[in-house]
């Protein structure tokens, strides 16, 4: 993708939260090396939290190094003055925000907790995989989304991208993490009902199994195989916005392999990774 110097995204204005690491970070490369001026925002500015490594520095960096254009906007997305400021600089820095991918998402700083195994059932999960699942999670995307919204409404144009999976539509091992998901899908439903005739779309978006910082080291509880970059993510938000029938997609999930095939993107490796199902994932 871009291998040919194009870059569809130039002019463009894209937030990614949550872009330390991750798909987060994935999707903010893509976006740069489409062209956008991309804010990235998130809790690890210069440091990384002891579970996950990769900061927004890092972040910055590898996008500069390529020779996109990054703003780092440091933020913890659960307190919500740190999002206000947060959100009030991009504002005032930006005449126009084009893309918001929510990626800041909690609940997984515990996955390898020995004493709470992820795969537990309901009444032996913790109250706080719970808690983060929804407050540092689907409040997280809905807090970035009402930011956002004004600015995309006075533009008749926009795009909003929630990280989505498979467990919002059939049991996945974890009660939490799918309650939060299909909380998202419905909050993207409405979203994008309200905002239709404002012309600004609203996603969900179904990664596959990718292979970010914490799942490296979770291999004992995730196989790998046929797993994703956290830039195929990325690739497919770029090929979405470009889509002059992107309106057409508002209020449904995608599964991101999918629109690989439907678009012709490949992963960064050249692979074209299988899409996961309901019935396979």
């Amino acid at each position: 993708m871009f291998e040919d110097g194009s870059q569809p995204l130039e002019g463009q204005v894209a937030v990614v939260t949550g872009a330390s690491r991750g798909i987060g970070r994935g999707a903010a490369l893509a976006l740069a090396a489409a062209g956008a001026r991309v804010y990235v925002t998130g809790r690890s500015a210069e440091a990384s939290i002891a579970d996950a490594p990769g900061t927004l520095q890092d972040t910055l960096d590898q996008i500069e190094g390529g020779g996109g254009q990054c703003i780092v906007v440091p933020c913890d997305h659960a307190v919500d003055d740190q999002v206000a400021e947060a959100f009030g600089y991009i504002l005032d820095d930006s005449e126009r925000i084009d893309i918001l991918v929510n990626a800041a998402w909690g609940g997984f700083e515990g996955i390898t907790d020995q004493d709470h195994p992820w795969g537990a059932p309901f009444w032996q999960q913790p109250v706080y995989r719970w808690d983060a699942m929804f407050d540092s999670g689907v409040r997280t995307y809905f807090t970035a989304s009402r930011w956002v919204a004004p600015r995309m409404i006075e533009q008749k144009s926009g795009l909003i991208v929630m990280l989505s999976y498979w467990a919002a539509q059939k049991y996945i091992s974890n009660v939490p993490y799918g309650v939060a998901k299909a909380a998202t899908d419905k909050m993207v439903q409405d979203m994008a009902h309200e905002l239709r005739h404002h012309r600004v779309a609203v996603v969900s978006l179904y990664p596959g199994l990718v292979r970010t910082e914490r799942m490296q080291t979770a291999t004992q509880i995730f196989q790998m195989r046929n797993s994703e970059s956290p830039e195929f993510t990325g690739r497919a938000i770029v090929a979405l916005a470009s889509d002059p029938d992107l309106l057409e997609k508002s209020g449904e999930f995608h599964v991101v392999a999918q629109l690989a095939q439907e678009y012709g993107f490949t992963d960064i490796d050249g692979n074209q990774p299988r899409p996961a199902t309901i019935e396979t994932s």
